[in-house]
């Protein structure tokens, strides 16, 4: 689930390098051993479970199982079970299954019942078009009149969201209510999104896209699962490079950060947003971790914080933003990357190791993590070589 706001509107294709076919095949052998180091010094957890229909306690089979954000899913076999092994951290389990409402259960390794799961799914109690009905007419052409804007807010307009593709546009059904001033939009079936920058494809499960015209909030619930993207070692070369690019900065460098209390050393500065007479004027954090009352839970291996303050402004120092960033919003900052961070007041935030954290929607994030959609989102099991 992702919230976005976009105050001055901000609220998450393939190059290659020409190589001899012998150095060509000793990089992939290098990639594949790199890749499995990796995979070795990673520690993994197991989750077990059966997917049935809660009325009739019947099994269902090829039920699709993933966490949430990761390259991790199963589907349901005969009897409705499912294992899936997940590296050590904190996920959403979602369950889809065609004619049934999705369910999300919260995981993580340090749940006993992680092995003894139950998901029981319901029949969706209305049709999309019945849905519809009940939020305004739907809008004739909406893809030739709202593609580009959904892309925009929904993908971005990155330099990776550039080379990212909607690959099946016509399961998007748009409803505009002028009552409310408000667009929404539902799909019919998972959206398939190729991204060529970074090298994955994402199916992604949309419970809803909302954008509020009079405050510029959008708000989307869905549920993405990525795949690696085939391709040559040329390829998987730059597709590392580039995610190591988008993982700089992000929010999910910066809950790791957070959460291994290395904010300074990976290139985050915080400051408070307080009101000053007639004015708000922001702050520098003098004591880090205590005005964000951080926390950390050894027998859970999750970190709580809640900060003192309800807006706090992310200073990234170690990129200047990008050039797209700069066109969109000409006021920028053009040295270091400029975010907010608007939190629900009194609602903490935890944060599991892998750097998930829960509940996502007590924040909304403003400036430059705003103006970073689907196209450079990187799934929690990504872990820079």
């Amino acid at each position: 689930m992702i919230k976005t706001f976009a105050s001055s509107i901000s609220c998450r294709l393939i190059h290659f390098v020409k190589n001899f076919a012998a150095v060509s095949i000793a990089f992939f052998i290098l990639t594949v051993l790199h890749a499995a180091t990796a995979n070795a010094q990673q520690s993994y957890f197991t989750v077990k479970g059966k997917v049935a229909d809660k009325q009739s306690k019947l099994p269902l089979q090829a039920a699709s199982v993933f966490a949430q954000n990761t390259t991790f899913g199963v589907a349901s076999d005969a009897d409705g079970n499912f294992t899936i092994k997940l590296p050590v951290g904190g996920y959403s389990l979602v369950v889809t299954f065609t004619g049934y409402e999705t369910e999300s259960v919260r995981i993580s390794n340090s749940n006993p019942e992680n092995e003894n799961l139950l998901i029981e799914m319901s029949p969706q109690q209305k049709s999309l078009e019945e849905v519809s009905v009940a939020i305004s007419n739907e809008v004739k052409d909406g893809w030739q009149k709202y593609g580009v804007f959904f892309t925009h807010n929904f993908v971005g307009q990155t330099k990776f969201a550039s080379q990212t593709i909607i690959r099946n546009p016509g399961a998007l059904h748009f409803y505009f209510s002028k009552k409310r001033n408000r667009l929404k939009v539902l799909a019919s079936e998972p959206l398939t999104v190729e991204n060529f920058a970074l090298g994955y494809t994402l199916k992604f499960a949309i419970d809803s896209f909302t954008y509020e015209y009079g405050t510029n909030a959008n708000l989307f619930i869905g549920y993405p699962l990525f795949e690696e993207l085939q391709g040559t070692p040329e390829q998987h070369e730059m597709w590392e490079k580039n995610r190591q690019i988008a993982y700089r900065g992000s929010m999910l460098q910066f809950m790791r950060s957070l959460y291994n209390q290395t904010l300074d050393e990976k290139g985050f500065e915080l400051q408070f947003i307080v009101p000053n007479k007639n004015e708000e004027a922001s702050i520098p954090l003098q004591n880090l971790y205590g005005a964000l009352n951080y926390q950390k839970d050894d027998s859970t291996n999750t970190v709580e914080f809640m900060p003192n303050q309800p807006t706090l402004i992310v200073i990234y120092n170690k990129d200047k933003p990008e050039q797209a960033y700069l066109n969109f919003d000409q006021t920028a900052n053009k040295i270091v990357q400029v975010s907010s961070l608007l939190f629900t007041p009194g609602e903490p935030i935890v944060i599991e190791q892998n750097g998930y954290y829960y509940d996502q929607t007590d924040i909304t994030t403003n400036g430059y993590l705003g103006f970073k959609k689907i196209g450079d989102m990187l799934p929690y099991d990504y872990v820079p070589e």
